[in-house]
């Protein structure tokens, strides 16, 4: 990717420009981020003396007649056959089609529909994922084909053993005076019917494994997209998915069903974002409109949730130091190797944004004394510090590349490349404004949580720590924007 500038997959992976063509002055860009966190802190450390959230207690219930439609068996098999038949475009994409990104649309499809994509779906929709997840439909499919063969075996085997057993009776024969006079009772002479084994029973999910596969697969995924050698190549995504879905199906097939809800990277990815949507599920299961807040704080505390979180923020602030022509000299002069070189990058990243995390939480702890669960109880509040790198950093990606993979998709000939709706200024505004954004949101969301968990006098205390933190990413992140 770096070594090929003229593949036009190169920009796919790198939505965020460097110095020219973001025309902002760093100083304002700074001071502006720096005067909405502590105003917001003052703010709500004098006004916010009660946590006002409730989770997945509220929202406004939707009519009843739309969420039939939304709940209907014929609704959410469309959506799933809608899924399968995407998958399936895609994979005869990738099996048939030419080894180019700029004819294929099978890489766009992954890294922009699939990956970019989901971010205002999920935003606008809730968690969409969970009803298009292809794996889910075909676990499914193979579900009811182990069903219907374990039903299907005793039945030959009662219809095998009977001749055997009607000759070895000792009773007189008498000749069948019709097919139709068979008894509806079993003869005392047949053998009797096995008992209709039961459905096949999965393994518990441990309890401490949590969202860890999905973290484990995001970074995978990241990896595949930002490090390796020739990620647009038809044979390496083919590898790829090919290989993530066979250890899904039979994770699947051990677990169950609800293997997905956590194991799956997508669907992890998509309802986190989800949890930001004014669409959502009150625990009485109403479909309701709600503050995003809301269904913000509801995000259950599983194990692997701030791996998850870290994992989004640390793979998108590398995407953005990549660029760095020091960076990039540093791989390619690297006696390691560049993917070697670039994974060790990757993973650093990662681990320093989780590091900043864990160190905050400490001092939290510290501050505000001991807490069952310090880790998890703020990693909710990272979720809009994730969304506002995700928007900053793919949104020109999203708004160029998606109509030119579906452009190819439908095979249209001759039709105009897609711009961008943003000037370099407009863009420009709109990144600083995602970033500063989604780290006011997160002191928002741990304020409230911390006038909740601790005692008033030791609230607005506790969340110095975070402050600092928020204040650390944000420097990082418009760092990155403005190279």
């Amino acid at each position: 990717m770096v070594l090929h500038p003229a593949d036009p997959f190169t920009v796919l992976a790198h939505g965020i420009g460097s110095q020219h063509d973001l025309p902002i002055s760093p100083f304002y860009a700074f001071a502006g981020a720096f005067t909405a966190l502590f105003v917001s802190f003052l703010a709500l450390g004098l006004l916010w003396s009660t946590s006002r959230f409730r989770g997945d207690r509220s929202g406004l219930a939707l009519p009843v007649g739309l969420q039939r439609v939304a709940d209907a068996p014929a609704t959410r098999t469309a959506l799933r056959g809608l899924g399968l038949a995407a998958a399936l475009a895609v994979l005869l994409y990738l099996l048939l089609g030419p080894d180019d990104p700029a004819r294929n649309p099978a890489p766009g499809a992954v890294y922009v529909l699939l990956w970019v994509g989901l971010v205002p779906a999920s935003l606008l929709f809730g968690p969409v994922w969970r009803l298009l997840n292809p794996l889910r439909a075909l676990h499914r499919l193979l579900a009811r084909l182990a069903g219907k063969l374990r039903t299907a075996r005793p039945s030959a085997a009662v219809a095998a053993a009977a001749p055997a057993a009607v000759r070895s009776s000792r009773s007189p024969r008498v000749p069948a005076p019709h097919l139709a006079a068979v008894p509806d009772l079993p003869s005392p002479d047949l053998p009797s019917p096995e008992p209709p084994r039961p459905e096949r029973t999965h393994r518990p999910l441990p309890a401490r494994l949590g969202q860890w596969p999905a973290a484990a697969g995001l970074l995978a995924f990241t990896w595949l997209e930002l490090v390796s050698p020739d990620p647009a190549s038809t044979t390496t995504l083919l590898i790829a998915l090919t290989g993530y879905a066979a250890v899904q199906l039979l994770l699947a097939a051990r677990y169950g069903e609800r293997w997905f809800a956590d194991g799956d990277a997508f669907e992890v990815y998509s309802a986190l974002l989800a949890r930001l949507s004014p669409l959502g599920r009150r625990s009485d299961g109403r479909l309701v409109l709600r503050n995003p807040f809301h269904g913000l704080d509801a995000t259950p505390q599983r194990p692997g949730l701030v791996a998850t979180v870290c994992v989004l923020l640390g793979s998108t602030a590398y995407d953005g130091f990549s660029d760095n022509p020091s960076w990039i000299n540093a791989i390619q002069t690297s006696p390691l190797g560049r993917t070697t070189a670039a994974t060790l990058g990757l993973i650093g990243a990662v681990a320093l944004v989780a590091a900043l995390y864990c160190l905050c939480a400490a001092l939290t702890r510290l501050v505000c004394g001991p807490h069952p669960g310090p880790l998890t109880a703020f990693a909710h509040s990272l979720v809009p510090i994730a969304l506002g790198y995700l928007v900053a950093h793919y949104f020109s990606l999203l708004v160029t590349e998606g109509p030119r993979t579906v452009i190819m998709a439908v095979g249209t000939d001759n039709a105009p490349e897609p711009l961008s709706p943003l000037g370099p200024g407009g863009l420009a505004a709109l990144q600083v404004i995602a970033v500063v954004t989604g780290h006011v949101l997160g002191v928002i969301a741990a304020h409230d949580r911390s006038v909740r968990l601790f005692p008033p006098a030791k609230a607005v205390a506790g969340q110095l720590p975070l402050l600092a933190l928020m204040i650390t990413y944000t420097v990082g992140g418009l760092s990155l924007l403005l190279n």
